[in-house]
């Protein structure tokens, strides 16, 4: 009896301590797209905020689900076959939902779930991207039929978009962890991205700037204000852009946005000039920093990574080569499906010492090294 009244007094103290908190005067000064944001989703905003000046936090799709010749195997990562550590950053895709029991990626969707929660609970950063099936042809993300128009209210598919969306709620409402009291794990939520490209049914030239507006903020309105979701970081993220004028183009507003992020395949890989992502991280850190956002790299990579020094000499060199384009909170390369569809390095290729030396940069966090994300007193990351 008296021990458990003594553990009731040290959680007492404990829950004081936390009210009077300088934490809680950081938290209240973050301003979200959600004002009634978790604490924890605001702890993990303001921790990639800090972060960014001097670490790029590492992510890979898909990370814990499989890899080249292995599949579900627990406990596994391809990134951590190679240097002993899991990623900072694990992005997710949910296209299919409520289809099927697998995504795209054949993925399936209850383990997808599992996985996220492990990822919280060691201290990660969840990301989930949306490759949509198209609303009034029923195909792929990759058929352009016009759609958008369709989908907005008013339209004759919008009650099919609102179905679609109350999925994605059920989907994030089951990402609770906790022993008594389960809470809603953060997560940085990027839907209709790579806009400024023409290969999605959102994308340039399958709907005006307008639409794509208009989309975004019902989308974002939707799941904030009618399903109550409040763990949800919103990243907006194009493709290459030229200009501030392109990246704004279709840009909802910075009432609509948390972290502002670009997708860059090009530059980094066989045919593209790798000092253009020096110039165009520049301009996202500029731009997300005139606007009060985190920016991102929200996905990279050269596939089949066929040089054996392309981390080091390519990736890392040509983002730590301005101070300003190096202020990026993370960076995310795409999955490592098989031999000739992947990422990351996976044990023997021919990359691998080379990643081996691109994580050990002071620059570059793994999941080991994070501060706790979801607090705001951190301790010293490395």
């Amino acid at each position: 009896m008296q021990l458990t009244k003594n553990i009731l007094l040290l959680v007492s103290i404990g829950l004081f301590f936390s009210f009077i908190s300088p934490a809680s005067s950081i938290l209240e000064k973050i301003n979200l797209v959600d004002s009634e944001a978790t604490k924890k989703t605001k702890a993990l905003y303001a921790n990639l905020l800090a972060l960014k000046d001097n670490y790029v936090l590492f992510g890979h799709q898909d990370a814990l689900a499989y890899g080249v010749k292995w599949k579900e195997e627990e406990g596994r990562s391809d990134v951590k076959d190679v240097c002993g550590q899991y990623p900072a950053v694990f992005g997710w895709d949910i296209s299919k939902l409520g289809k099927y029991e697998h995504n795209i990626d054949s993925v399936h969707f209850g383990k997808m779930k599992e996985w996220m929660k492990e990822v919280y609970k060691m201290g990660g950063v969840n990301t989930i991207s949306w490759h949509m099936d198209n609303f009034t042809s029923k195909g792929s993300s990759w058929d352009t039929t016009a759609c958008v128009a369709h989908i907005l209210p008013g339209g004759p598919h919008h009650e099919l978009y609102k179905q679609k969306l109350d999925l994605f709620a059920d989907f994030i409402d089951d990402l609770k962890v906790g022993f008594i009291f389960k809470k809603k794990i953060p997560i940085i939520f990027r839907p209709l991205h790579e806009m400024t490209g023409h290969w999605f049914w959102w994308g340039k030239g399958h709907a005006t700037p307008e639409e794509y507006k208009a989309l975004w903020q019902f989308t974002v309105e939707y799941l904030r204000d009618e399903k109550d979701l409040h763990n949800l970081l919103y990243c907006f993220s194009t493709d290459i852009c030229e200009n501030i004028e392109e990246y704004m183009e279709y840009y909802p507003g910075d009432d609509y946005v948390d972290i502002m992020g670009m997708d860059d395949y090009w530059d980094v890989g066989e045919r593209g000039n790798p000092e253009n992502l020096t110039m165009r991280l520049r301009m996202l850190v500029e731009l997300a920093e005139a606007h009060n956002k985190i920016p991102v790299l929200s996905e990279t990579g050269f596939e089949t990574i066929p040089h054996e020094s392309w981390w080091t000499d390519i990736l890392l060199h040509h983002i730590k080569k301005d101070p300003t384009a190096s202020r990026i909170a993370y960076l995310l390369v795409w999955r490592n499906a098989r031999l000739n569809h992947h990422y990351a390095p996976y044990s023997g290729h021919i990359s691998a010492p080379n990643f081996q030396e691109f994580v050990q940069d002071s620059t570059i966090l793994l999941e080991s090294q994070l501060p706790k994300m979801y607090k705001v007193k951190r301790k010293k990351a490395k």
